[in-house]
């Protein structure tokens, strides 16, 4: 118990530290955005804080029990706060995070040494990760097919979150010779036989360097490859759905921290009549109503967070999962509200490139066209009438 006591202090701790960062994360998104960059300086910044030790099993230096749906509350918290300085910066830690949570995961197939290195690197090396799974616009399947003392790894993968900075891939392919067998890799992405496509010039979450990664038989040695179940359980489904929720809820924040910001430099109201920002009551009611959404949502987020750790075996699942959804949903909406709001609030000045204001609307409407709300509305109604959600295969695709 005393263990537990101390890692929960310093997981808050370490969340203070990420909300004390949040000035310095956001100057360097600007940088990132501007030049199309990966978001270097701010994942350096966030492995000097000792961030990833919220995914990290307490056995190895970290400050996460172990438990499947133990640690998510602290999880989406520092998400946030990193979020509002930077939201690729966040889309990129949440990657690395969710990988770590996956390899580290009760049951997971690997084992050690391969997990005391991971630890170890990720820790000390600031070691990054990339779930290297879609294959949308690709030709083929990626395969890995058996050989001696390992696998080899052939095909494409189209969305490569977080591989701006190299890091370590986590692929899922198709092991070669065995009828749907589902399979991991490991893949180190500096590896001569790995190539970037550089193709990732979107609109928004730019510094997430979401590319193309074709992997030219890579030889991954055992240890480093594993076979992974068919499907997802509902606490990953969860978790998933409040980091979502978590990165979009901080890009509003962030939003809303700028506004503020701009809002006090700012010479006159946008009333005639008023001649400062603080006197005029259009500017005031939009503030506020932007931070109430904001609020709300925040609350929905972390109650929805702390559920998902306190939930037992036998207590209805389904409930909790359908407060995630719901979360997300809240988050989306007020993030694309607040980031939408910035420019009719603080005029037509606010617009200069010198402030990049608009990246928090490109970055938030981004990644909510990721994985549109009305899907969630549907489970969402449908649970309202039915209590129940339907399969989670039905739900997220494999």
């Amino acid at each position: 118990m005393p263990t537990q006591l101390n890692s929960a202090a310093e997981a808050r701790a370490l969340i203070a530290a990420i909300r004390e960062s949040r000035e310095r994360l956001a100057e360097g998104g600007f940088v990132s955005d501007r030049d199309n960059a990966d978001p270097t300086a701010n994942l350096a910044l966030l492995a000097e804080l000792g961030a990833a030790r919220l995914a990290v099993p307490t056995e190895y230096g970290g400050l996460w029990d172990g438990a499947e749906r133990g640690g998510w509350g602290a999880i989406i918290r520092a998400l946030r706060e990193v979020s509002a300085g930077d939201g690729p910066t966040g889309q990129n830690w949440l990657t690395t995070v969710l990988v770590a949570r996956e390899l580290f995961e009760p049951g997971s197939g690997f084992a050690e040494p391969t997990r005391g290195e991971l630890a170890r690197r990720i820790l000390d090396d600031g070691l990054r990760f990339v779930s290297s799974v879609a294959e949308t616009g690709v030709t083929g399947r990626t395969t890995a097919r058996p050989a001696e003392g390992g696998v080899v790894l052939s095909g494409t993968k189209s969305f490569n979150t977080n591989s701006g900075g190299r890091g370590m891939a986590l692929v899922r392919c198709v092991l070669e010779g065995e009828r749907s067998a589902h399979h991991q890799v490991l893949v180190d992405l500096n590896h001569a036989q790995v190539v970037s496509h550089d193709d990732w010039d979107n609109m928004g979450q730019r510094g997430t360097r979401s590319q193309t990664v074709t992997y030219q038989d890579v030889f991954v040695p055992d240890g480093w490859h594993q076979p992974t179940a068919g499907q997802f359980s509902p606490v990953f489904l969860g978790a998933a759905m409040l980091l979502h929720a978590g990165l979009m809820q901080g890009i509003g924040e962030g939003a809303l921290d700028a506004l503020v910001q701009h809002t006090r430099t700012m010479k006159r109201g946008s009333l005639p009549q008023f001649p400062t920002p603080a006197e005029d009551p259009l500017i005031l009611r939009r503030i506020g109503a932007l931070s109430s959404q904001l609020a709300a949502s925040r609350a929905l987020l972390h109650s929805s967070a702390d559920g998902l750790d306190a939930v037992r075996d036998g207590e209805d699942m389904d409930a909790v999962i359908v407060d995630c959804f719901r979360a997300k949903v809240a988050a989306v909406e007020a993030s694309l509200e607040a980031t939408a709001g910035i420019h009719e609030i603080t005029g037509a000045r606010s617009t200069s490139n010198a402030y990049r204001y608009d990246r928090y609307w490109r970055n938030a409407r981004t990644f909510a066209s990721h994985d549109p709300i009305d899907a969630k509305n549907v489970y969402i109604g449908g649970y309202e009438l039915g209590n129940n959600l339907p399969p989670l295969s039905t739900i997220i695709r494999f």
